[in-house]
């Protein structure tokens, strides 16, 4: 490997010892095993490892929080760059409201470091994910702040050609423009600048339990309070079966004030009489990683992006019954459920969709998810998980482009047709910056963008 002489960080190939720990990833059935495993320590460490694999016709995978399920952080004989374990910093400017963040760095460490000062920004509502930015960025600070992107000052990325360039409003504007929501398509980021805002220490939230005979009141209560919740709150309904196997519903409650201020918010949903109330008020970081023992790295995972629609439309009998015989506890995928996000859109969709590449131009009244959890890693088992997601979103009758950040495809062909209409009126730029920075399409793992031709 002469031509990573010069390379500072750590080559990981089959006959090393950590080789498995290498390839390891968040869902179990996106592994596949990298010829080389390169742990870069900066920028000139990717341009090097992108030249060489490049100059050796190695497929390239960029390796961040590893959160695709579909294996878009691994290359199956190819050259991994893993951004994680040296690339991980997070800096506060405290007085500026600024943050330094790595490529490589987990939400849960911006969080820290950034809620030291009583700071933060809209991040995922798992803490153990980390690009997410490239996609948009959804979380619970959205309503109040705008999605992650609308956060984002500048970046240092890594293009296809091997050259190091900041992006920003000043510097490479379009390329600014196309990382915002246009993904991992132009090259890699090795460092995000993020604009933030004051936050309280402690905010109001946690899970609520109700019975199955409750749905259809919940319904009622999240049409009525939808259309006016503010700035400061958000649920997110899921159906599914709790630890036991029992059929049950969970509202994921988040009021960004006092227990006090939360509990009266909430009182309607209280009222309803939930079989178990966990919600509390805790530091802001805590909450943002509830969800995460619930996505815990380990499982085998497949999910799809759905569409939110009225409460009475999509939280009905015939929905939850399907979604209970799709997660039969008696068979080997047995943990399926079906996650509706109301948060409010009123701060997202106020950006105008031609500002970033991210189009604000979408159906529905949010995100949901459709997402099958399961422990072995069987080619069998990931096609009938498939089947399951599928069910359960048909299930909805929604139509429209989805979250990115939320819907894995398995072809490449799946991937840059579906790209046109994630992108909208705003895919013939971004093929136009594709030509620029990436012409070859080295970078093809996420939705890619067919260069233009002139």
């Amino acid at each position: 490997m002469s031509d990573l002489a010069l390379f500072k960080g750590d080559i990981i190939t089959p006959d090393d010892e950590d080789y498995e720990h290498a390839i390891t990833r968040w869902a179990v059935n996106a592994i596949r095993r990298a010829r080389i495993v390169a742990y870069v320590r900066d920028a000139e460490d990717v341009s090097t490892a992108l030249r060489y694999a490049q100059a050796n016709g190695l497929k390239i995978a960029i390796h961040g929080g590893g959160h695709s399920p579909n294996g878009a952080s691994s290359a199956e004989g190819g050259l991994v760059i893993d951004l994680g374990r040296y690339l991980n910093d997070v800096r506060v400017d405290p007085e500026a409201r600024i943050a330094y963040v790595g490529g490589g760095a987990k939400w849960a460490d911006v969080d820290r470091a950034t809620m030291a000062h009583g700071l933060a920004m809209t991040g995922g509502t798992v803490s153990h994910v980390s690009q997410l930015t490239l996609g948009g960025g959804y979380g619970w600070l959205a309503p109040m702040h705008g999605l992650t992107i609308d956060h984002l000052i500048s970046a240092n990325i890594v293009s296809a050609d091997g050259v190091t360039r900041t992006a920003s409003k000043t510097e490479n504007p379009d390329l600014f423009w196309g990382i915002r929501g246009g993904g991992c398509n132009f090259g890699i980021v090795t460092e995000f600048v993020f604009r933030l805002h004051p936050q309280r220490r402690t905010v109001f939230g946690g899970a609520v339990m109700f019975s199955p005979d409750k749905l259809e009141a919940i319904a009622q209560l999240i049409e009525k309070w939808y259309p006016t919740a503010g700035e400061k709150e958000g649920v997110h309904v899921m159906l599914g079966r709790g630890s036991g196997g029992d059929p049950n519903i969970m509202l994921l409650m988040f009021y960004n004030g006092s227990e006090a201020e939360g509990r009266e918010n909430f009182k309607a949903f209280t009222d309803l009489g939930p079989v178990m109330d966990i919600r509390r008020e805790m530091p802001y970081e805590a909450f943002n990683s509830l969800m995460d023992q619930w996505v815990a790295p380990g499982k085998c995972h497949w999910f799809r992006s759905v569409l939110v629609d009225h409460a009475t439309k999509v939280l009905t009998r015939e929905t939850f019954d399907v979604v209970m015989e799709l997660s039969n506890p008696e068979k080997p995928l047995n943990h399926a459920s079906l996650t509706f996000e109301y948060m409010p859109q009123a701060k997202i969709n106020g950006v105008p969709s031609d500002e970033t590449a991210y189009s604000r131009n979408r159906p529905g009244l949010g995100n949901g998810l459709a997402h099958v959890i399961w422990d072995e890693d069987k080619p069998e088992l990931l096609e009938e998980a498939k089947q399951i997601v599928q069910q359960m979103t048909v299930l909805l009758k929604t139509s429209g482009p989805q979250y990115g950040n939320y819907t894995p495809l398995p072809t490449a062909e799946a991937r840059s047709i579906r790209a046109q209409a994630l992108y909208g009126d705003n895919y013939p730029r971004l093929q136009q910056i594709k030509r620029i920075f990436d012409p070859n399409m080295i970078f093809d793992k996420w939705f890619p963008i067919q260069p233009s031709l002139e």
